[in-house]
C-alpha cells in the first residue's frame, strides 16, 4: 500500500475539520457564515490591492495586524499594524507596470483561512510576466486578520497550519 504525501494527509486533516477541533482554544471560526465572511472580506481586499487601493486591502486586517513574508521576496520581513502593511504593499507595487494577485483556492483551518494565491506580475520596463503560485495564511480573532504569513510553497503552508494546530491543541 502506497503512503499518502504529506501534503495529501494535511489537507485531508484540514478539510475534515482536525485542524478546526484541535484550535478551538484559540478563538476559532467556528461557523460556516464565520468562514464565508472570511473569505468574502479577503476576495475584496485582494481586489482591492489589484487595483491599487490599499487602503480598501487592509479593511479586513486587525490595526495592530502582524504581517510577514518570507525573506525571499523583494521586500521581504515582519511589518506590523496598518501603516507597516501599507508600506510593504506600497513598495510592493512600486516596481510593477502590471500586477494581479487573485486567489484560487480558500482553505479554512480553525481560526485561521489559508489562500492560495496565483500571483501575474511585469515588472515596469518589462514585457515579460512573471508568475508564481503561492500561499497566504491569515489568522482571524473577532471577525479581523490578526496576523498574515506569507508562503512561497503552498505545501510549507499546509504544513504550518497543521503544525500551529497541534500546538494549539
Amino acid at each position: 500500500m502506497k503512503k499518502f504525501p504529506a501534503i495529501l494527509a494535511v489537507a485531508i486533516l484540514c478539510l475534515s475539520g482536525a485542524c478546526r477541533e484541535r484550535s478551538r482554544t484559540k478563538n476559532p471560526m467556528d461557523t460556516s457564515a464565520e468562514q464565508e465572511q472570511a473569505i468574502r472580506v479577503l476576495r475584496e481586499a485582494y481586489a482591492a490591492f489589484n487595483r491599487g487601493d490599499i487602503a480598501a486591502a487592509l479593511e479586513p486586517l486587525d490595526p495592530q495586524i502582524e504581517w510577514t513574508e518570507p525573506t525571499e521576496f523583494p521586500g521581504g520581513g515582519t511589518y506590523h499594524g496598518h501603516a507597516g502593511v501599507t508600506t510593504y504593499l506600497t513598495q510592493s507595487r512600486a516596481g510593477w507596470a502590471e500586477c494581479s494577485s487573485e486567489p484560487e483556492r480558500f482553505i479554512p483551518a480553525g481560526n485561521r483561512m489559508v489562500v492560495f494565491v496565483h500571483a501575474r506580475v511585469r515588472p515596469k520596463g518589462s514585457s515579460q510576466w512573471q508568475e508564481v503560485r503561492l500561499a497566504d495564511v491569515y489568522t482571524f480573532r473577532n471577525g479581523k486578520a490578526v496576523s498574515m504569513q506569507a508562503f512561497a510553497d503552498r505545501q510549507a503552508a499546509l504544513r504550518w497550519v497543521l503544525g500551529a494546530s497541534v500546538r494549539a491543541g
